[in-house]
């Protein structure tokens, strides 16, 4: 039975401004709304996070031993941890960044809680590399060009020193770009709020905004710097972070594919991360005239399209182990990932990141939420296999043979990566708590221009918009 056409409009339903101010500001002023699956995600944060206080705890206690890390496996479960959550933060800015400068209207209804993502994660994956110098209150100022008596500066063709600034205005920037667009929001929430201190709260929040033309006139001045200073992040943070691995010479790491592997990678685990969190929360709080199946549909798309450039990522990376002639590259290739102890964990990234992905190529699977969520899972623990086998499996075998030795996490390196997912599941609801989880005016611009009312008012009455031609969109 063939599928019905699916809706090209990014807002389905009788809708208003009125309706669209009561479906996302209810979120936050109406606390009935808050039911049973949301008091039992944030106690289930609640408790990663205090599993998150209770590793780091012991960490600084005991020190980095409590980890697996060994000679030569150095970086081991945090790196590989801090890669992966950056990783997850990048689709947050490609939706936020990029997709306004392309003028794309299906970001307006995503771009919110991807933001919102995109600063979790850095702060999960900032925890890691700090972490991992042992003791940060000594090491910490040496990874910023802070002068002291000795003379000495940190060594600023080091890509560990480019992690640290290109990391940092990633954060920076994207933290910026969320709160410029919560603004006018904010001021909307102030204005429908009826308790005193919210209202000053808010008041403070939105920065005085009153809606006048020379507001909204900065505003999208201050919006587009933003949002033009965040798109080259998109793709220089990653590639950064690939140069740690790239420009070294440990066997499988080595390749000069790795940046725009790594790229594609992150944009490939954070829309499957987007997708995670997407769709219950359409479903929670009856937003699916807001996040529509369109929405759905092209972010499935889009995690497809990255996942082909990730199999030929894998592919290149066979080529070049054999195409080489170099016995190491290759004995790490067949030796350490077609075969050996670590291969369970190189065949199941294939059939996470290559295999399950394929299923988007069915409309109906893009369109069937249960198989959607399940291949974004299979993504999330695909992409981290990736990193596993990319960075510590790659060092346990070194030029040396006698220097070769296996890796093996204790239960303190699942400890804490289990408490950054708690810390980040935490601070997700949270948001989803205090702040529109859905950005408001740029929804109420879109149907404005949906609508067609260029030059008059749109009513407050609901109105019912009018089948689409098939293939239009808006």
């Amino acid at each position: 039975m063939p599928l019905p056409p699916l809706n090209d409009r990014m807002i389905t339903g009788e809708q208003s401004y009125a309706t669209i101010d009561q479906s996302i500001s209810s979120m936050i002023i109406d606390q009935k709304r808050h039911t049973r699956p949301w008091w039992i995600m944030f106690c289930f944060g609640i408790m990663g996070t205090g599993l998150l206080g209770v590793a780091i705890t012991w960490l600084v206690y005991q020190g980095v031993g409590i980890w697996g890390n060994n000679v030569p496996t150095a970086w081991a479960f945090d790196i590989v941890n801090f890669v992966w959550w950056i990783g997850i933060g990048h689709a947050g800015t490609l939706i936020s960044a990029v997709l306004l400068l392309l003028r794309q209207p299906w970001r307006n209804s995503i771009n919110r809680f991807s933001e919102a993502m995109t600063i979790f994660a850095v702060m999960c994956a900032g925890m890691f590399p700090l972490l991992h110098t042992g003791r940060p209150w000594v090491a910490i100022y040496w990874l910023f060009p802070y002068p002291n008596i000795m003379g000495l500066w940190p060594q600023f063709r080091s890509p560990l020193m480019w992690d640290v600034f290109a990391v940092s205005t990633y954060f920076t920037v994207s933290l910026l770009f969320w709160y410029m667009g919560l603004v006018p929001d904010f001021a909307t929430l102030r204005d429908q709020s009826k308790n005193r201190y919210t209202r000053v709260l808010l008041a403070v929040a939105c920065l005085g905004w009153r809606g006048s033309n020379q507001h909204w006139h900065r505003y999208e001045q201050a919006y587009l710097i933003l949002a033009g200073l965040s798109t080259p992040l998109v793709l220089s943070v990653h590639s950064i972070v690939s140069f740690d691995f790239a420009s070294s010479i440990v066997p499988g790491w080595n390749v000069t594919v790795f940046p725009p592997y790594f790229v594609a990678g992150a944009v490939f685990a954070g829309f499957a991360m987007v997708l995670t969190f997407a769709i219950p929360i359409r479903k929670l709080y009856k937003l699916e005239d807001l996040i529509t199946d369109r929405h759905i549909d092209w972010m499935a798309k889009i995690t497809l399209a990255t996942g082909l450039i990730v199999s030929y990522g894998y592919t290149l990376e066979m080529f070049y182990a054999w195409y080489s002639g170099n016995p190491h590259e290759w004995d790490m290739t067949y030796l350490r990932r077609l075969t050996g102890p670590y291969s369970w964990a190189y065949w199941s990234l294939i059939i996470c990141n290559v295999v399950a992905p394929q299923a988007f190529w069915i409309p109906w699977c893009r369109r069937n939420l249960v198989v959607v969520m399940i291949v974004c899972q299979f993504v999330s623990m695909g992409m981290w296999l990736e990193r596993f086998v990319i960075i510590p499996m790659s060092l346990t075998a070194n030029y040396l043979p006698s220097a070769n030795r296996m890796y093996y996490p204790t239960v303190w390196d699942f400890a804490m990566f289990a408490g950054t997912i708690g810390f980040f599941i935490t601070l997700m609801f949270l948001f989803i708590r205090f702040m529109p989880v859905i950005n408001i005016f740029e929804v109420k611009d879109l149907l404005y221009k949906m609508l067609g009312h260029h030059d008059t008012q749109v009513s407050e009455a609901p109105v019912e918009m009018p089948e689409p031609a098939v293939g239009r969109s808006f």
